[in-house]
């Protein structure tokens, strides 16, 4: 479902040429749950936007559903990230002027989904994620954790291939943030979509099937306890 292949990028500043990515590459299958985990500086965020489409790497491919993304022309993965990503930001980034609703609706809206269509989706999400109840209220009206479930709904009404989750529980407290990863878990089961999750935090990181972490532009990844450094390249690293 997710193919990353010798993916390398740097950042230039006049003639200083800083690497922030070194010859990464993994695969993950439809259906897995998979962590990114690093502290700041590891390059994570940056290998997130990329596999989000929203950069172009200095080299390397980026495959998803077996379209490599980073081949494609401006218009295309415009395209393409509608119908084949989702996101879930940290920060929930839900409009105050919409309903819960109508913030789930939105992404359907750009593919010019008939409204009836639209919202017979959003309301078995919001049944999913469970709070159905919420459907016409506005999101100052939630609590953080109810917000960030309305992010997840939002994320999945799009039927993607993966879903990207930027530290998803990054603004919320212990017991929300289990709650939050329950229902990840429980989505991930129970619609069998790929979830990437970023994170720093390993007790995160450690409700998923895998882990990969990044270390100062280095993969490593790690299994049950036993981790396998990628430092200089290689065959690429299979998520099994």
């Amino acid at each position: 479902m997710l193919q990353i292949d010798r993916l390398s990028h740097s950042f230039k500043n006049g003639s200083e040429v800083t690497a922030v990515l070194r010859d990464i590459s993994f695969r993950v299958h439809k259906g897995q749950m998979v962590a990114l985990l690093g502290s700041s500086g590891s390059g994570k965020s940056t290998l997130l936007h990329l596999m989000a489409g929203l950069m172009k790497p200095t080299e390397g491919d980026i495959l998803i559903a077996g379209h490599n993304i980073v081949s494609m022309s401006e218009n295309r993965l415009a395209e393409f990230r509608r119908h084949h990503i989702g996101f879930i930001f940290q920060a929930y980034e839900l409009l105050a002027n919409l309903t819960v609703r109508e913030n789930i609706e939105l992404p359907l809206v750009f593919q010019s989904v008939q409204p009836s269509v639209r919202r017979k989706k959003a309301l078995a999400l919001l049944e999913q994620v469970g709070i159905p109840e919420k459907a016409e209220l506005f999101p100052s009206q939630l609590s953080g954790g109810q917000q960030q479930r309305v992010s997840i709904a939002r994320s999945l009404i799009t039927e993607p291939s993966v879903i990207f989750a930027d530290e998803p529980t990054g603004n919320l407290d212990t017991r929300t943030e289990e709650e939050i990863l329950a229902i990840l878990k429980e989505l991930n089961k129970a619609l069998d979509t790929t979830f990437v999750i970023v994170t720093h935090e390993r007790e995160v990181a450690a409700q998923t099937e895998h882990i990969l972490s990044l270390r100062d532009g280095y993969l490593i990844t790690e299994r049950q306890g036993f981790a396998e450094a990628s430092l200089t390249g290689g065959p690429a690293i299979a998520i099994t």
